[in-house]
C-alpha cells in the first residue's frame, strides 16, 4: 500500500461580527461572543449607544470601547465604514478618513465598505473609495468591499468597482449569502471571477433572494465547502467572520447558535 499523507485543514481564523447581539448591551454581546469560542471580532453593526468607528465616535468613546474589548479577552480586527455619496466629494472623503483614523486608534486591520445603491452615486463612490484606499494604506489598514447589492451586487459589479477604484489596497470581503439575498445568483459561480481579490469572508447563509439570513448554516443554499475550496485554490488565507445565526430570546442562547455556526464552518473547511 502507498503511504497515506494526512492533509491539514486551512488554519483560517474564524471570528464573529456583533450583528446577532444588537438587541443587548455591548458588554453582553462581547461576553456572548467570548462564550461562543471566538477570539477575533468585527465591529459591523452600530447601535444607538455604540457608533464604533462611525463619525460620532469620540476619542473618549474609542478608549472606553477598547477597554471593554480588552476586558473580555477579545481582539477587534474590523470596523464598518458609513460613507455618504449625496454630499460634496471633499466632505465624503473627509468623513471616511475620520473613520479610518478611528479604526487606527483601535488598531483594526480592516475597514469594510458596502458599495452604494443608487446608480447616480456610483462614480462618487468609486472616487471616495480610491481616496480611502490610499489613506487606509498609509495607516496600515486594509480596505475591503462587501457585496451588498447595487454597485457591489455580484461579480460584474464587483469587478467594475475594482476597475474604477484602481488601488491595490481595495479588495473584496466576499459574502456568499449576500449574493443570494441581493441578486439570487449562485455565489460559487459569482466567486470565480473575483476570487483573486478576496481578502476576507463573511459567513452567512440564505435560501432565496430577499430571504432570511439570520439562520443556521446549512439551512440555506450556500455550499460553504465548495466556496472554501475555491478560495483555497485562489490563495485565500482568511479571516472568516460569522455574521449571522438564528436569533433567540437571550444573548446566551444566541451564543449557542453562533458557536454551532463556527463549528459548522470548521467542519466545512477543505482538508485537501
Amino acid at each position: 500500500m502507498g503511504l497515506v499523507i494526512a492533509r491539514e485543514r486551512p488554519r483560517w481564523p474564524i471570528g464573529c461580527f456583533n450583528r446577532p447581539w444588537t438587541n443587548w448591551s455591548l458588554d453582553e454581546a462581547l461576553a456572548a461572543m467570548k462564550s461562543a469560542g471566538y477570539e477575533q471580532i468585527g465591529l459591523l453593526t452600530p447601535t444607538r449607544d455604540d457608533p464604533f468607528i462611525g463619525p460620532a465616535a469620540t476619542t473618549e468613546y474609542l478608549a472606553n470601547l477598547q477597554e471593554k474589548i480588552d476586558a473580555h479577552g477579545l481582539r477587534a480586527i474590523m470596523g464598518a465604514l458609513a460613507s455618504r455619496h449625496d454630499i460634496p466629494l471633499a466632505d465624503s472623503m473627509r468623513d471616511v478618513q475620520r473613520q479610518i483614523d478611528n479604526a487606527h486608534r483601535l488598531s483594526l486591520q480592516y475597514v469594510l465598505s458596502f458599495g452604494v445603491d443608487k446608480a447616480a452615486e456610483y462614480d462618487h463612490y468609486y472616487r471616495v473609495m480610491a481616496n480611502a484606499a490610499s489613506y487606509a494604506e498609509e495607516h496600515g489598514i486594509a480596505l475591503a468591499m462587501k457585496p451588498h447589492g447595487g454597485a457591489s451586487g455580484a461579480s460584474e459589479e464587483i469587478l467594475r468597482c475594482i476597475e474604477k477604484v484602481k488601488h491595490r489596497n481595495f479588495k473584496i470581503w466576499y459574502d456568499a449569502g449576500n449574493i443570494i439575498y441581493y441578486t439570487g445568483k449562485d455565489p460559487l459561480t459569482e466567486l470565480e471571477p473575483v476570487a483573486q481579490y478576496v481578502t476576507g469572508f463573511c459567513a452567512k447563509d440564505c435560501a432565496e433572494q430577499k430571504g432570511n439570513v439570520m439562520i443556521q448554516f446549512g439551512a440555506g443554499k450556500v455550499d460553504f465547502g465548495a466556496i472554501f475550496r475555491k478560495l483555497k485554490s485562489a490563495g485565500f488565507d482568511g479571516p472568516i467572520m460569522v455574521e449571522c445565526c438564528a436569533l433567540a430570546s437571550t444573548p446566551q442562547e444566541v451564543a449557542v447558535n453562533a458557536r454551532r455556526n463556527r463549528e459548522f464552518l470548521e467542519r466545512a473547511l477543505p482538508a485537501s
